[in-house]
């Protein structure tokens, strides 16, 4: 799944500052989930950042290099 548009998530935050509604108004105006408007609005108030965070990595191969010639 694509991450949502650093676009999209200052209007959501600006909508916010601006009192334009609830959580779930907000949610439900900008069609994306509750807990993605307040996963936001928290980062948001804690560090100030909208952009979205790295990706975390996965799991590791199994099969390096090293052990993938037989």
């Amino acid at each position: 799944m694509k991450a949502y548009s650093n676009d999209l998530r200052q209007k959501i935050i600006n909508a916010y500052i601006n009192r334009e509604g609830s959580y779930r108004q907000l949610a439900l105006k900008f069609n994306v989930s509750l807990s993605f408007v307040q996963t936001l609005i928290n980062r948001y108030q804690d560090i100030g950042r909208v952009e979205p965070l790295p990706h975390g990595g996965g799991q590791k191969p199994k099969i390096n290099h090293k052990n993938s010639e037989i």
